[in-house]
C-alpha cells in the first residue's frame, strides 16, 4: 500500500509492503496498549487517543524517524497508520511541534463534492 507522507510542503510516496501491514499487528497492538494510558500529544494530555489522535502520534514518530534516518520505524509507523486508518492517502506532518496540527487525508476526500447540491 501506498502513504503519501508530506513534510515542510516536500511530498513523498511510501510503498509499504502489504505483508507488513500482517506481520507488525503484535508491533501495532502493543503500540494500541501503550496508546491506551494516555498520550502527551504536544502540551495536551490525551486519555484516550481516538484513532485520527493515534495516527498523528504515529506521525510524530516518523518525523523523528526521518531525522534520525531510521528507515525502519518509519516503515512501521506508516504500516500502523495505514492499519489504524484503512482509506489513508495522505499524511501531512506538521513540523512546527504542534502534532495536533497534522492533517491525515483520507482517499475519499478527493472526490468529495467542493459545494452543496441542489436538486
Amino acid at each position: 500500500m501506498k502513504l503519501n507522507i508530506i513534510v515542510d510542503g516536500r511530498s513523498n510516496a511510501f510503498e509499504v509492503p502489504d505483508s507488513l501491514l500482517v506481520e507488525a499487528r503484535d508491533f501495532f497492538d502493543k503500540l494500541d496498549a501503550d496508546m491506551d494510558k494516555g498520550w502527551q500529544m504536544s502540551r495536551d494530555w490525551v486519555e484516550n487517543p481516538n484513532a485520527e489522535q493515534r495516527c498523528q502520534i504515529a506521525a510524530d514518530k516518523i518525523l523523528t524517524a526521518i531525522d534520525t534516518d531510521n528507515e525502519k520505524l518509519l516503515m512501521l509507523m506508516a504500516a500502523y497508520i495505514l492499519h489504524t486508518m484503512p482509506g489513508v492517502k495522505s499524511i501531512n506532518i506538521d513540523n512546527t511541534g504542534d502534532m495536533n496540527e497534522t492533517d491525515i487525508i483520507m482517499a475519499h476526500e478527493s472526490v468529495k463534492p467542493l459545494g452543496p447540491i441542489f436538486d
